[in-house]
C-alpha cells in the first residue's frame, strides 16, 4: 500500500470517529414537542366524505342476566312444580348498522334477538329446534331529512319502533339507567307488533324547543304473535277480525338542552351527566275496533283502543367537577284497552306455563315472575336515579349510580292497587359500555276472587337479577 493510500484511509477512520462521537454527544433538544397520545375511540364508524358529516355506523351489544326468583304460585319448569328458579340468559342481543349517507338520505338497521333462557322465548312440548330462530330484524327503516343540516322535518318508513304514548315506548336500551326498562310503556308489545315495531310511515322533527313525532301504523293481526289465540268472554282481547290502522303521536318540549335526534324514534335513558336536560311530555297511541270483549250470548262488542301520558324527565349534571349528576321520571299513563283488560308478563320468565290449567280463573299465565303488566285503568310511572363523583374507585375504575323504581296501577280487572318496586346499582366500569347492575324487585301475585273475574293480591314475590353490559 503506498504512502498516500494510507494518509487516505487513516484520513477517513479519523473523520468517521469524529461524526460518531459528535453524535453521541448532542445534545438532545427538550423544547421539542412531544407527539399527543392517540385519542381512545368509543366507536365504530367509516366516515363517507371528510367532513364526517355522510358516515357509516356499526354498534354491538349484549345483556346478559343471571336471574334468582322466587316463584309465584303453580310455577312449574318442565312439568316440575318450582317454589324458587335460578335461570342464566340473554336479555338483549343487537346489532345496529345506520349512517347519514348524504345530506337528506338516512339508513337504520337493526337485528338481534330477546329473552333468550333455557326456554328460549317460550316452552312448547310439540315444537323442535325454537332455540335457532330467535334473532330477526327488530328495525329497517329508511328516512329523508326534508331541511339540509336541519330536523326540522324527517320523513320516514318501513319497520320501526318510532311510537307515541311516552320516551320509554322507544326506549334506548343501551343507555337506561336501571336494568330494564317499564315495558308496560310499549303497549302493544308482541301482541300486535314485532317487538314493538311496527310498519309505519312517521314525521319527526326539533323546532326549537319542540321535539315531535306522529306515526301512521300498520298492526300485525293477533294471529301471527305465534302465542296460542284468546277466546271470547266477558273481558277484553285484541280483536280476531278486521284491520284498522293505528295512529300515534309524542311531543315533548325541551326546557335546555336538545336531546338527540339521530337514531329514528329511540330516546335516551341517561347522558351520565354529559347534558342538561329537562322535559315534560305528552303522547298517546289509538286504533279504532282493536279490541273485543262478548257482552251478552250473541252481543260482540268491538272498542276503541285509546292510550295516552303526560309525563316529565330529568337527567343533568349536579357538579361537573366531580362528575355528579340525577336522574328522575315521572308519568302517568291513562290504558283503555276495553273492558277488564288484562295481560301478565314478565321479564324472561323463568316459568315455563305448560300446565296452565294448575292455575284457576284464567291465570294459567301467571307463572314464574309474571304480574299483570297491562291493563285497562291507569299507571303511575317513577324513577330517580344519582350518579356518584367521577372515577369513585381510582382512575379508569369507574363509579356507581344506585336507583329507585315504581310502578302503581290501578285496573279495572284487579281489585287492589298494584305496585312493583324495583331498588338497584349500577358499577359503570366504563360508562354505559361496560356496566354491571344488580337489581331486586318487589311484585305481588294474585289469585281469582271468588264468584267474579276480578283479581285479588294473594301476596308478594321477589327477584334478584345480576345483569352484564357490554355495548360498543
Amino acid at each position: 500500500m503506498t504512502k498516500i493510500t494510507k494518509t487516505v484511509w487513516v484520513g477517513a477512520l479519523l473523520m468517521t470517529a469524529q461524526l460518531t462521537l459528535a453524535q453521541q454527544i448532542t445534545p438532545v433538544d427538550t423544547t421539542a414537542p412531544k407527539p399527543k397520545p392517540v385519542a381512545e375511540k368509543n366507536e365504530l364508524k367509516y366516515n363517507l366524505n371528510e367532513s364526517g358529516t355522510h358516515f357509516f355506523k356499526a354498534t354491538f351489544l349484549n345483556q346478559a342476566w343471571l336471574q334468582y326468583n322466587q316463584s309465584n304460585p303453580g310455577t312449574t319448569v318442565i312439568g316440575v312444580p318450582k317454589d324458587n328458579t335460578f335461570s342464566i340468559g340473554l336479555r338483549r342481543t343487537r346489532i345496529q348498522l345506520f349512517g347519514q349517507l348524504s345530506d337528506h338520505v338516512f339508513l337504520y338497521l337493526q337485528f338481534g334477538m330477546n329473552n333468550f333462557n333455557y326456554l328460549n322465548g317460550g316452552f312448547s312440548q310439540t315444537a323442535s329446534s325454537q332455540r335457532k330462530v330467535q334473532a330477526f330484524f327488530h328495525d329497517a327503516v329508511a328516512e329523508y331529512l326534508v331541511f339540509k343540516n336541519k330536523n326540522y322535518l324527517n320523513l320516514g318508513a318501513g319497520l320501526t319502533i318510532v311510537n307515541g304514548l311516552s320516551r320509554f315506548s322507544a326506549p334506548s336500551v343501551a343507555t337506561i339507567m336501571s336494568m330494564d326498562v317499564p315495558v308496560f310503556a310499549q303497549a302493544t308489545v308482541d301482541q300486535t307488533d314485532q317487538f314493538s315495531r311496527k310498519l309505519t310511515v312517521y314525521a319527526r322533527g326539533q323546532v326549537g324547543h319542540l321535539d315531535y313525532r306522529v306515526a301512521l301504523s300498520d298492526p300485525f293481526p293477533i294471529q301471527t304473535n305465534g302465542s296460542a289465540l284468546p277466546s271470547y268472554g266477558p273481558n277484553s282481547i285484541f280483536a280476531l277480525k278486521g284491520h284498522e290502522k293505528q295512529f300515534q303521536g309524542l311531543f315533548m318540549w325541551q326546557f335546555f338542552d336538545k336531546e338527540s335526534h339521530q337514531a329514528p324514534g329511540y330516546n335516551t335513558g341517561t347522558y351520565l351527566g354529559a347534558k342538561k336536560v329537562f322535559n315534560v311530555e305528552a303522547g298517546f297511541i289509538t286504533q279504532k275496533n282493536a279490541m273485543v270483549h262478548v257482552a251478552a250470548p250473541g252481543d260482540t262488542v268491538y272498542q276503541n283502543m285509546n292510550l295516552w301520558s303526560v309525563a316529565s324527565f330529568l337527567d343533568m349534571p349536579l357538579n361537573k367537577e366531580k362528575g355528579t349528576a340525577v336522574n328522575a321520571y315521572l308519568g302517568y299513563f291513562h290504558t283503555d284497552y276495553g273492558k277488564d283488560y288484562i295481560r301478565f308478563n314478565g321479564a324472561m320468565n323463568p316459568g315455563s306455563d305448560i300446565v296452565a290449567a294448575q292455575r284457576p280463573g284464567g291465570l294459567g299465565g301467571s307463572q314464574g315472575n309474571t304480574f299483570p303488566m297491562f291493563g285497562t285503568g291507569s299507571v303511575v310511572y317513577g324513577q330517580v336515579g344519582y350518579l356518584m363523583k367521577r372515577d369513585l374507585f381510582g382512575a379508569d375504575n369507574g363509579t356507581l349510580m344506585p336507583y329507585v323504581q315504581a310502578q302503581i296501577a290501578n285496573y279495572q280487572r284487579v281489585n287492589n292497587t298494584l305496585g312493583v318496586y324495583n331498588i338497584g346499582l349500577n358499577y359503570l366500569i366504563k360508562g354505559h359500555n361496560g356496566k354491571l347492575t344488580l337489581d331486586y324487585q318487589n311484585r305481588p301475585y294474585y289469585e281469582p276472587s271468588s264468584g267474579t273475574s276480578k283479581l285479588s293480591a294473594g301476596g308478594r314475590r321477589g327477584q334478584l337479577t345480576l345483569q352484564y353490559q357490554v355495548f360498543i
